[in-house]
């Protein structure tokens, strides 16, 4: 990341994330805005319509609670809201309506980690929320402006500016409704013999930006959006427009949704974003939502560490002396390591590619909590994790960013103890 983007612009709030004070606008955005920061200092100078420049605000996120910037719309305005963090911070962004309905929601679009979205805002009031992709501490900045404003963040396609076709298409709880569809996924209602298959479409997000269906009975479903090079953006309503959920990027580029509460029987709409190009055909499918298939895929995404029963491979290492290597062909599905630790210190352990790709690590306790991750330490793609640890049984993961990836990579295991 660049260093002109650690400066704030003149007249902007600087706030902790800890700050939470008791004001009015407790029920603003559904709640959420109740720890909010307005980010021009005060309400009536933190109107985007009207702001002579971007507004901008530092905040610290400490473990895993989100820092929100609160902001105005007096008059209908194109705006970008944006996310960087300092050093290795990877910021994630929520942009949400006075009623508290996510409209936007990013990860990476901003370039190096940072999160970006430009759309069209009517009249109100907003609230930006950033949390840390991986729960760990970070300071970062948000900022809101109009699209003539500058920018914060590079773009994914760098250059200070995102190109039209790089913002995705957004729409808000009143165009995703039935009346506006005119592509269906199956030739009628979604009954349970066709969910257990699937029914899937693939077309463009300029030629078909819904997608409607029509579930027969009751039913727990996922939703997927597949095409990296398109980047995809999913956002579900019901057959109403009223808003179910969204996503972006949850498995490398591609999006998916699993509503595991039962949807009604009726009409849905699935409004369709790309990030990087609006051209590409985007396979999406709605089938049945399988518990046992998404716990293996959390698994191999490294996001829930697996059961040392047996039921999922993970490799033994045994007691951890002072240093250990191991060699591991990675996929883009975890590799998973367990470790005994006789003596409580510190255990680093390192991810070392040569070139061979772009390792993540992670670690879980034995009661599954994560206690570490990293993705790209120092100025390469490596990645290294440390960690204090009480005497007990460790489980690592490691695996190749990027779908399809796959690459020799070298593992470093090495434990200290506290002086004597």
């Amino acid at each position: 990341m660049t260093s002109h983007k650690a400066k704030l612009l003149a007249g902007a709030a600087i706030a902790l994330a800890w700050a939470m004070p008791a004001t009015a606008q407790e029920s603003l955005c559904g709640g959420v805005g109740a720890s909010g920061q307005w980010i021009g200092g005060s309400e009536g100078a933190s109107d985007v319509s009207t702001a002579s420049a971007a507004m901008e605000q530092m905040a610290l996120v400490l473990m895993r609670n989100e820092y929100v910037a609160l902001f105005t719309v007096s008059a209908g305005t194109d705006v970008r809201v944006e996310a960087e963090g300092r050093g290795a911070g990877d910021p994630v962004i929520d942009l949400r309506d006075a009623s508290g309905n996510i409209i936007l929601s990013d990860d990476d679009s901003g370039g190096n980690g940072a999160s970006r979205g430009e759309m069209f805002l009517a009249p109100g009031s907003y609230c930006l929320s950033m949390k840390s992709y991986d729960g760990a501490p970070m300071t970062g900045f948000v900022r809101v402006g109009r699209l003539e404003h500058e920018a914060l963040t590079d773009g994914m396609g760098g250059g200070g500016e995102t190109p039209i076709e790089d913002t995705p298409i957004s729409n808000d709880g009143g165009s995703c409704i039935m009346a506006n569809v005119t592509n269906f996924l199956g030739d009628g209602p979604i009954d349970a013999s066709l969910m257990a298959g699937g029914a899937s479409v693939t077309a463009s997000v300029r030629d078909a930006p819904f997608w409607g269906f029509t579930l027969a009975s009751a039913a727990a479903v996922s939703i997927t959006a597949e095409n990296p090079s398109a980047d995809p953006i999913i956002t579900l309503y019901d057959g109403a427009g009223n808003y179910i959920d969204e996503n972006d990027d949850y498995d490398g580029l591609n999006s998916r949704i699993d509503v595991t509460t039962p949807l009604a029987a009726g009409d849905y709409c699935i409004a369709m974003g790309a990030y990087s190009d609006d051209t590409q055909p985007i396979t999406v499918s709605v089938t049945g939502y399988d518990a046992n298939a998404a716990t293996v895929g959390m698994y191999d995404r490294g996001e829930m560490s697996p059961p040392l029963d047996g039921s999922h491979p993970v490799t033994a290492l045994g007691t951890l002396g002072n240093r250990l290597r191991q060699d591991v062909q990675a996929t883009d599905k975890a590799t998973w390591f367990s470790v005994d630790i006789a003596q409580g210190g510190l255990i680093l352990v390192e991810a070392i590619a040569n070139g061979q790709g772009d390792p993540v690590l992670v670690m879980f306790d034995d009661f599954g909590r994560q206690i570490a991750y990293n993705d790209d330490y120092g100025s390469g793609l490596d990645s290294l994790i440390t960690a204090r640890v009480l005497p007990g049984t460790y489980v690592i993961g490691v695996r190749q960013l990027g779908e399809g990836q796959t690459g020799l990579i070298r593992m470093l295991f090495e434990r200290y103890v506290p002086a004597q």
